[in-house]
């Protein structure tokens, strides 16, 4: 990325968290039918961290202050850890589009937290948030999000939670460049492993490959390429942009379920989509007027 000037490099960031990160949902539902959820996140995140942090290193990128290590872990404790942890399990009874869909949810946290901290929403803001609302109220007439309350209130709640962890780590003191996001991935790693064994999951005697290709491409794609590229656009941009991936990821984990996954695309899952992405536009046209 550094051979792009500043100019492009933030609009080549979204494009990956918007393209990637819309993709990773159906490779989540693919690997949670194979492995279980806790465990599938901590070694996508141990694995990418630890990539990461051993490969800066040895270009000779100096350790960060403990000051900014100990707030890089926190925010990878919230964002992947509680975040990432939350959708995985999730996903075990939601559909991906439909996961996708509800994490749209998490930029009007996004503008209410940042709003405490003085950072007034912009008028364009505050509908392309009602628009989401509204999206996300249809979606709540789908069959299949009836039937699973528990993965409702888990995709909240990760929603929230990395809502909130978005808008802080641009507001305290964090280690430059690609180092943030190897320790945050390491730390939620680690995290998560302590969660996967205090639920007691296990590794099953026989994982099929597409298990194993699934995670590999979250691994490789998800975190070590679109986590690296939103934890840039949270430095450079207002959090209502940096948040903006979760209205265009679900366009495509729709598109991706119903083609690779047969998810059916019920009325409300059609109607709620094009609300809640007419929403991006608003926020995004926003941004641009800073």
């Amino acid at each position: 990325m550094k051979t792009l000037t500043p100019r492009l490099l933030l609009p080549t960031c979204l494009l990956l968290m918007y393209v990637v990160w819309g993709s990773t949902y159906l490779a989540i539902r693919i690997a949670v039918a194979e492995l279980p959820p806790l465990m599938l996140a901590a070694m996508r995140f141990l694995a990418a961290g630890g990539l990461m942090l051993a490969f800066l290193r040895w270009r000779g990128v100096p350790w960060p202050r403990w000051v900014e290590v100990r707030n890089a872990g926190i925010m990878g404790l919230l964002m992947l850890g509680v975040g990432n942890g939350a959708v995985c399990v999730a996903e075990e009874t939601v559909p991906s589009g439909l996961a996708a869909l509800l994490v749209a949810c998490g930029p009007l946290f996004a503008i209410l937290i940042a709003w405490a901290w003085g950072s007034r929403p912009r008028a364009g803001e505050w509908v392309g948030i009602g628009l989401g609302l509204a999206g996300v109220a249809i979606l709540n007439f789908d069959a299949h999000l009836a039937a699973s309350p528990k993965g409702f209130i888990l995709i909240v709640i990760a929603a929230a939670t990395w809502a909130f962890a978005s808008v802080l780590q641009a507001r305290i003191a964090m280690p430059a460049g690609p180092m943030s996001a190897a320790i945050q991935m390491a730390v939620g790693g680690a995290g998560l492993v302590l969660a996967s064994a205090a639920t007691g999951e296990r590794i099953p005697t026989e994982v099929h490959w597409h298990g194993w290709a699934a995670l590999a491409y979250l691994t490789v794609f998800g975190s070590l390429v679109a986590y690296n590229a939103y934890v840039y656009v949270l430095r450079h941009a207002r959090p209502a942009l940096a948040m903006s991936y979760a209205y265009v990821n679900p366009a495509i984990a729709v598109a991706l379920g119903a083609l690779l996954a047969n998810e059916t695309m019920s009325l409300p899952i059609g109607l709620g989509m094009a609300v809640i992405l007419s929403g991006v536009v608003l926020i995004a046209l926003g941004n641009q007027r800073r």
